[in-house]
């Protein structure tokens, strides 16, 4: 596969190397995913059979939570090191992408504190909120995967 432009410059990558965000981002993305894969259960399980509404809610929450932070972290790790908070030109389309993902999460929240939506119509946005985060996810894992294709093939900036 020919990569035209690196995702990261030489100075970026020694950014990237160097602060504890990346470390974050690291711990954070996996305990999300097991929370989101946890939830998804819960949330099937109640449409499915009908049971569990409360603990399928409070899934979701948990979840909204850790994306809520993953978010706020990545936001902190993508201007130390593109120097923008969010949609730096290496990771555009992922952030794009990415508040859809926190808006139908919000979105959850939002119907869920005021009404307006009956349980089983919260738990299809819970799942609409889901399957953007798998694909947002997918999003970022191709990009650090043509990121670990640049070292191997040696494109630098």
């Amino acid at each position: 596969m020919k990569i035209s432009k690196p995702l990261y410059s030489q100075e970026q990558r020694a950014k990237r190397d160097a602060t504890v965000w990346t470390l974050v981002q690291g711990i954070l993305a996996p305990i999300q995913f097991l929370v989101c894969l946890i939830s998804l259960t819960l949330v099937l399980r109640y449409l499915i059979g009908g049971e569990g509404y409360e603990m399928a809610t409070i899934s979701v929450i948990v979840k909204t939570i850790f994306l809520y932070l993953i978010m706020l972290t990545g936001s902190i790790w993508e201007k130390v090191v593109f120097g923008k908070y969010l949609f730096a030109e290496s990771f555009f389309w992922e952030d794009v992408f990415s508040m859809l993902v926190i808006s139908l999460h919000t979105l959850y929240l939002y119907f869920l504190i005021v009404g307006g939506m009956g349980k089983e119509g919260l738990m299809y946005l819970a799942l609409a909120a889901y399957t953007s985060y798998f694909v947002n996810a997918g999003q970022f894992i191709y990009k650090l995967r043509m990121a670990r294709l640049q070292v191997s093939n040696g494109v630098v900036a």
